[in-house]
């Protein structure tokens, strides 16, 4: 009996094997540890292998595909409904091998490992300045606790280094500089690895055509294009720009029946990430059209109904669709001309 589909349920150590025939006969149910795989697929005739999208999947797929198996990852929330009751190991790969061969599933491209690297440098960026932040909060807390305090911004850090620098005052006690000198150390130290982090996503940036023509989108920038040229590999795999913004989560969350519809909050599904650069671009653009009325009446009227934050998540729907538009069709971004009343 020859296999035609595998459900693989991977793990760290231990992978669960899921394998029926073309007449959907189970051949094999058996746990491989991670040294087992390859050799295990190896010697199998090339073959339909799900698996779920997760943590070292891309990898996976991307191995088993040289052995020439055909892969596809699928999100595991969509595997979810597949689990038929209890959840185990061998329940999760048999869940697998059912939702792969359904013609209605969704599947997640599979990555490159270059692509994976690009974004592991937004990722530690990302991660550096969240670090940063800590810091800085530690910073102020302490010296706010000796009644030492400055204004926000990068001109308070300033300040606050300064003081902790200037071994002259004596306001600070021997050990707290100690302790003190150590955080402006640190922080110093991920000022240093963050500004080598975003030379790396400006030179990733320049060695793009795809990333440049995004730039000329108002509120998308050099790091959000790069991200955003990062991220999606094939534009053709959503059918418009309205699917994009829904899978990065810009989309209100429909709790409708009975034929009443009913809308809530923003899903927040897909790339939180992304979803974040397009929200703080969103932001910048409002904060511009204040302050030149005459270029964005279409959003000043918005804001004229709606909340500043409610306005920003439009727009930064309104983003996403033109950034998929740009991809998919190609060209740059033209502003619309304004039609002045006679």
């Amino acid at each position: 009996m020859q296999i035609s589909t595998i459900g693989l349920d991977i793990a760290k150590n231990v992978f669960q094997v899921h394998a029926i025939d073309a007449a959907e006969k189970v051949v094999a149910r058996k746990p491989l540890r991670r040294n087992q795989v390859i050799p295990y697929f190896k010697a199998l005739p090339p073959c339909l292998v799900g698996m779920e999208a997760c943590a070292s999947a891309h990898h996976w797929a991307r191995e088993l595909t040289k052995l020439g198996h055909e892969v596809r990852l699928m999100p595991a929330k969509d595997v979810k409904a597949y689990v038929k009751r209890n959840k185990n190991d061998a329940a999760d790969a048999e869940a697998i091998c059912e939702a792969v061969r359904r013609p209605t599933m969704r599947f997640v491209r599979v990555k490159s490992a270059e692509q994976q690297g690009q974004l592991m440098q937004h990722r530690t960026r990302d991660l550096l300045m969240r670090q940063r932040t800590q810091l800085i909060n530690a910073m102020r807390s302490h010296l706010a606790e000796l009644g030492i305090v400055a204004a926000q911004g990068r001109d308070g850090v300033k300040e606050l280094l300064d003081f902790i620098a200037k071994t002259s005052d004596d306001r600070l006690p021997v050990n707290a500089r100690a302790s003190l000198m150590v955080l402006a150390a640190q922080l110093q130290a991920l000022q240093t690895l963050i500004g080598s982090i975003e030379k790396r996503i400006l030179a990733q940036h320049r060695a793009n055509k795809a990333s440049q023509r995004l730039e000329t989108i108002p509120g998308i920038g050099r790091l959000g294009a790069s991200t955003i040229a990062a991220v999606v590999t094939d534009p053709k795999a959503f059918r418009s720009g309205r699917d994009f913004a829904a899978w990065i989560g810009l989309v209100p969350r429909q709790d409708s029946t009975g034929g009443k519809q009913k809308l809530g909050p923003i899903s927040k599904q897909g790339d939180r990430y992304l979803r974040r650069i397009l929200v703080v671009g969103a932001h910048s653009v409002l904060r511009r059209a204040r302050q030149q009325p005459d270029k964005y009446p279409w959003i000043i009227q918005l804001l004229a109904r709606r909340p500043f934050k409610v306005v920003a998540v439009a727009l930064a729907n309104k983003m996403a669709r033109i950034a998929w538009a740009l991809l998919a069709k190609g060209g740059t971004y033209q502003a619309p001309r304004l039609v002045t009343a006679e």
